[in-house]
């Protein structure tokens, strides 16, 4: 593959969970509507030595995209010193968690953000929507040019289709999506069940984002501080209860999830037997991801209750984490033969310039002998008009069509003779130089 293509324009300089704690990552992320101030600024700004740019900011990512002019500017320093600016971080302080990608690196690495190759948890899917979201902000701002617009386009196609070919996304890859998807084995689709949250760290709120995005809508929030769950719930909607009022909660509930940090049991076997005798065969799922553990294990042996522990969840997940890894070749593969159709695509755009000032030529050409027959053929009737104007843009779309698609053909299939009958059709056509 030919990178030279790529290497004198194109560059990515950023930041993730991998090279930045949390700390950092805080401090330079941007919300949708920083995001449209920065790039509104970056096209009112035309001091800087940047053609395009696109900016992706997640929880765990900030990345700055670029084609940049290399023969005016140091590419790293430059967007080093423009990051540390529109966030206002000292560039010291972030210099050491920066990475640099040049070319078809930078390419090749964005189409792995794209598909979930280089995110915390392998093969997640909101990534892709967030490279989106980046790219639509950055065309709506007119801060994507013609070069980023193609390279984004194809890491959102490998993203997408990596989804759609491979199994990369298919397993549940989280302690609560494991906890979610065993849960609805037993008791089927979750929207309509009524699901308990006990307890109100980060591990019960990773259950309920997991839970809103299946549609659940029963959510009940049991915690030693009442106020607490209140808050909680306040923020992903559901009812909030203090563990007083966990054997009331219980009843009604389908399916339990407990993440306390309590020391001792939360849900004895006494507690849940008398809870089982008054819900009428109903089955209940009890998932337990605390540690110590929140969930009495002899629940287990009770008719109707499903119980699982940290233990079996992990089990669950190392499996479904091994499937997806299994499919990163395929995913890989993937992403190779999107970006050569992109390396030829960015070859055609070689030639653009040319076609354009052959194009440019022949119709000032055409305008000028037009009008110089017009003046000679005295008045004319509208339709008379139409005819002739017709035919002058025929005879050179017509003349144009066969050397257009013939250097299209030659810069698209990379076998390095498009510049030598670019240079040769500059002489023979008088035109000048290629523009920059």
């Amino acid at each position: 593959m030919e990178d030279s293509l790529f290497a004198s324009q194109i560059v990515c300089l950023g930041l993730s969970h991998r090279t930045a704690p949390v700390e950092i990552r805080e401090r330079l992320s941007c919300s949708a509507t920083d995001l449209n101030s920065l790039l509104q600024a970056f096209r009112e700004d035309h001091s800087l030595p940047i053609k395009e740019l696109i900016i992706l900011s997640t929880c765990n990512r900030m990345e700055l995209y670029a084609v940049v002019d290399t023969e005016t500017a140091d590419p790293r320093r430059l967007l080093t010193h423009y990051l540390s600016e529109i966030r206002g971080v000292a560039a010291a302080a972030i210099a050491n968690h920066l990475y640099f990608h040049t070319g078809l690196t930078a390419v090749t690495h964005l189409c792995r953000v794209a598909a979930g190759l280089e995110s915390l948890v392998l093969g997640e899917p909101q990534i892709l929507g967030q490279v989106t979201a980046a790219y639509t902000a950055a065309v709506a701002a007119h801060a994507a040019g013609p070069v980023l617009s193609r390279v984004f386009e194809t890491a959102m196609r490998s993203g997408k289709r990596g989804r759609t070919e491979t199994a990369i996304s298919s397993n549940p890859a989280s302690i609560s999506s494991v906890a979610i998807a065993l849960a609805q084995r037993i008791v089927g689709d979750l929207s309509d069940q009524n699901v308990l949250i006990i307890g109100v760290g980060a591990m019960a709120e990773l259950a309920l984002k997991a839970l809103q995005a299946r549609g659940v809508k029963q959510v009940s929030i049991a915690n030693r501080s009442c106020t607490r769950a209140e808050a909680i719930a306040s923020k992903w909607g559901g009812e909030a209860y203090g563990l007083d009022r966990l054997g009331e909660v219980l009843q009604a509930a389908d399916v339990v999830i407990s993440a306390t940090g309590a020391p001792h049991l939360i849900l004895d076997a006494d507690m849940v037997g008398a809870t089982m005798e008054r819900r009428s065969n109903r089955k209940l799922v009890l998932i337990d991801i605390a540690v110590p553990r929140d969930i009495d294990p002899q629940v287990k042996y009770l008719p109707g209750v499903h119980l699982f522990d940290v233990d079996g969840l992990q089990d669950n997940l190392d499996k479904a984490l091994t499937a997806r890894r299994a499919e990163i070749p395929q995913v890989e593969a993937i992403i190779t033969w999107e970006i050569d159709t992109l390396t030829a695509q960015l070859r055609q755009l070689t030639v653009t310039p040319f076609i354009s000032d052959l194009r440019q030529k022949a119709e000032t050409i055409r305008q000028r002998e037009l009008e110089r027959t017009l003046r000679c053929l005295g008045d004319l009737d509208e339709q008379t008009l139409d005819h002739i104007q017709h035919l002058s843009r025929s005879l050179v779309n017509k003349l144009l069509h066969e050397p257009t698609i013939r250097i299209k053909e030659q810069a698209y299939n990379g076998n390095g003779r498009s510049t030598e009958y670019v240079a040769a059709a500059r002489y023979l056509f008088g035109l000048e130089e290629a523009r920059n």
